[in-house]
């Protein structure tokens, strides 16, 4: 039996990633005059802001905010963004997240609080989740399982009773150490993220049903 579902945000319910690296890039050129490159930007696809600062920090010596205040500024340069732009859900993913609304949810996300709180609010989902895991709430990003634990902890649940749902190797990896089982979504893997740790693959949420949650948690477990 699942307990608990845990939903990775950007790549998995929504198509935000580059749209964030777009923002990010605008914020450094009209607040630091630092202008990032396209590797730069495909760096942050995925990865969390504990990961993204200090990669820009080493590339980038002249850089004088600290994380905080990178994140603040990438934050109002997206909320810009997805006014004008919209909002890109991936397929089926606030219906799978109703589907689970009969066991307890929570979200893990490398995102900061104000991403993820306006993105939940773009999305309807702003009081599906019992708990929000964001970049200033661990000391570790993925794919270190700190998340993903402290989620699980905070739910009063067991990792053996969680499903992970994610699009990242990062996030996969996290899942799988912190002992969940985990499903990997192909959908909003746009970077080509080796999704092969799973415990299993899907092409969208539209396949991410109870039954499913219950038959790849009971094979997780018997590996």
């Amino acid at each position: 039996m699942v307990h608990a579902v845990l939903f990775d945000l950007d790549g998995t319910l929504v198509d935000s990633e580059r749209q964030y690296s777009e923002a990010l890039a605008r914020a450094l050129r009209a607040g630091q005059g630092i202008e990032i490159t396209q590797d730069d930007r495909d760096f942050c696809v995925g990865r969390s802001w504990v990961a993204i600062h200090a990669h820009l920090a080493a590339r980038y010596p002249a850089l004088a905010w600290d994380r905080d205040q990178v994140i603040a500024a990438t934050a109002a340069a997206s909320r810009e963004l997805f006014a004008r732009e919209g909002v890109w859900e991936l397929p089926g993913a606030r219906a799978a997240v109703a589907r689970f609304a009969d066991r307890r949810r929570g979200l893990v996300t490398g995102s900061s609080r104000a991403e993820a709180g306006h993105m939940l609010e773009l999305l309807g989902l702003a009081g599906a989740f019992a708990v929000r895991l964001c970049a200033e709430d661990v000391p570790r990003s993925k794919p270190a399982p700190d998340g993903y634990r402290q989620a699980c902890q905070a739910l009063g649940v067991e990792p053996a009773r969680t499903l992970v749902v994610e699009d990242s190797a990062a996030g996969v990896a996290a899942g799988r150490a912190a002992g969940c089982a985990v499903v990997a979504v192909r959908a909003g893997n746009f970077a080509g993220h080796d999704q092969s740790a799973a415990h299993h693959v899907i092409d969208t949420l539209d396949e991410l049903t109870p039954e499913l949650a219950r038959a790849v948690a009971e094979a997780a477990g018997a590996r």
